[in-house]
């Protein structure tokens, strides 16, 4: 008695015989390999002594378990008086979590999702500061639109770039955008010891290529991407080259660029959110589509035959290196073609030039760019809206 015993089961089980009891004698054991799941420790009393009120042998089969018994009489014998599981993470102030791709940056930990998936909390912090996480949540960028050779119809616009919403945590600091939600929004997260669903948005599907003379395509909108309580919105679509309302962009994170026409352009911060979380994409002109709107600057509008520019993105330092996301997509342009907006934006297409609108980037939340065909025998898709993306970053250590 008296004493306590770290019992070592690597190789087969232990028999832990106890001394004669007397009130207030103390033994404690503990798991010293962590293998008592694998090989128990079996507890025995001295004689006809009880544990627990039982003449039983105790069987401890918990890893990492440690116990402490006291005797106390003849009746209940020897009784646990503390038991529990100790580890590492017992001595560890910060928070512990998996999912995504783990990376680090100083003292903080960074997980990145490009796809769905969890963030599992298995520990919380000690300092209820260290819960409050840093995040990053960007939606698909929309798809941007297709215009034909059909009078009038010929330009089309860039898709919106899709949501931005971002909180720089105190507890996990770096250089982040002018979005950065902290303190005044309700963008803020702090984390429970609990699974939180991670979802990714996709891009948009870009405009189709158009045979003869037919009318133009628009895009499709973006997905939206979800962490905890913050939900960024899909870009809006792009415009087919018009008349309204094929030429009307979509609204979305960032709105959609529009076609020609006097059509209308997409609206961006859609639904509003605070800090907003893009921007309004622009106006269509003769033979050319608008730029699609990006996080932080509008979508330019296009002059006669020139597609407009796809608007700015928003740069953060989330994952330890500045990175710019949500630009919006070019519009296409008889002449010349917008391009795409920085931050993962696609270029539009000039009308006579090779291949599709440019594809938004993918994990940048980027607008596809603009397409139109001026020929039968040169036809070309829109570009597809970049995925979506979500980084969270906390302090680990």
């Amino acid at each position: 008695a008296g004493e306590g015993y770290f019992v070592d089961t690597t190789s087969q089980e232990i028999d832990v015989t106890l001394p004669a009891g007397s009130p207030g004698a103390v033994v404690a054991v503990k798991d010293y390999a962590k293998t008592w799941d694998t090989n128990n420790c079996i507890i025995i009393s001295n004689g006809s002594e009880k544990i627990g009120g039982s003449t039983n042998n105790a069987i401890l089969s918990t890893e990492g378990l440690a116990v402490t018994f006291i005797y106390i009489d003849s009746t209940q014998g020897w009784l646990v008086t503390d038991d529990g599981l100790q580890s590492v993470a017992d001595t560890n102030p910060y928070m512990v979590a998996t999912g995504g791709t783990e990376t680090t940056s100083g003292n903080c930990k960074i997980h990145t999702f490009t796809g769905p998936g969890t963030f599992c909390v298995s520990k919380v912090a000690a300092s209820a500061t260290d819960n409050l996480v840093s995040h990053v949540v960007i939606a698909g960028g929309g798809g941007g639109g297709t215009g034909s050779n059909v009078a009038g119809q010929i330009g089309g616009a860039g898709g919106g770039a899709g949501g931005y919403r971002e909180v720089v945590s105190p507890s996990s600091p770096y250089s982040g955008s002018p979005l950065n939600g902290y303190p005044n929004s309700p963008n803020r997260i702090t984390v429970t010891a609990s699974a939180f669903p991670i979802t990714v948005g996709a891009g948009g599907a870009g405009g189709s290529q158009p045979g003869p003379f037919t009318s133009g395509f628009p895009g499709t909108v973006g997905s939206n991407s979800i962490f905890s309580t913050i939900t960024s919105a899909g870009g809006g679509k792009g415009a087919a080259g018009g008349p309204s309302p094929n030429g009307d962009g979509g609204a979305g994170g960032s709105g959609g660029g529009a076609g020609a026409n006097n059509c209308t352009a997409g609206t961006g911060n859609t639904p509003p959110t605070t800090p907003a979380q893009g921007t309004n994409g622009n106006v269509g002109a003769s033979n050319a589509g608008g730029g699609g709107g990006g996080a932080t600057a509008a979508g330019g509008p296009s002059s006669n035959f020139n597609g407009g520019d796809g608007g700015a993105g928003a740069t953060s330092s989330i994952n330890g290196t500045p990175t710019a996301r949500s630009g919006g997509g070019g519009g296409s342009g008889e002449t010349n073609k917008g391009d795409g907006g920085t931050g993962g934006g696609g270029d539009g297409r000039d009308g006579g030039g090779p291949g599709p609108g440019q594809a938004g980037t993918v994990n940048t939340g980027g607008g596809g760019g603009g397409s139109q065909n001026c020929s039968n025998s040169n036809p070309a898709a829109a570009g597809t809206g970049g995925s979506g993306v979500v980084i969270i970053r906390y302090r680990f250590q």
